[in-house]
């Protein structure tokens, strides 16, 4: 081989390496928001709950206006957060909410026995465990992500194309921290 056979060679193992590059951190990137999309999915339908137990506590609790009206304002700020960063804190706000207003079922056994709260309690459990488990899934997707995202190449290539970073989607352990007790789930006797 001559000189620049080898040149030749050099060149396209070269391209062809920063093209793999550029397709693994374009699928990390797509796999990432898919995930997210999945996760928003299953929050606006655990938005779309929040008016049902609200208008459940109400009808058996109408001294608890004030945590009723907190809990609706979460709910609408988390609707209308716009980047991951802001709806992961808006979401652990509505969480927070949920959980005062569930805890009310304690101090109102009236309220923890009917049946159309018992039902609501029932579908936000199995909508938490769909977003915890979209949640570990986008996770997983957002490790590839950055890895890919701030390792050569990809931390050359990602200048040339949209490679935002993309946050965690944090519940659990920032609730923990909080000091925020976990949902409970409220049972017919």
């Amino acid at each position: 081989m001559t000189g620049l056979s080898v040149a030749i060679a050099v060149v396209a193992l070269g391209a062809i390496w920063l093209l793999a590059a550029w397709r693994g951190l374009l699928a990390a990137r797509d796999a990432a928001d898919a995930t997210w999309a999945a996760i928003d999915v299953h929050l606006r339908e655990r938005h779309a709950l929040v008016p049902a137990l609200a208008a459940a506590i109400r009808a058996d609790v109408s001294s608890e206006e004030a945590t009723l009206s907190r809990l609706l304002a979460a709910r609408d700020a988390a609707a209308s957060a716009t980047t991951p960063w802001a709806r992961a804190e808006a979401e652990r706000h509505l969480v927070a909410g949920i959980a005062s207003v569930t805890a009310l079922a304690e101090s109102h056994p009236a309220l923890g026995g009917t049946a159309a709260f018992v039902d609501l309690q029932t579908r936000l459990s199995l909508i938490e465990d769909a977003i915890q488990s979209s949640r570990r899934v986008y996770n997983a997707d957002v490790r590839l992500y950055r890895t890919r995202r701030t390792h050569l190449p990809g931390a050359l290539l990602r200048r040339f194309g949209a490679f935002e970073d993309r946050p965690y989607f944090e519940l659990d352990h920032t609730r923990d921290r909080a000091g925020a007790a976990p949902l409970p789930l409220v049972r017919a006797a």
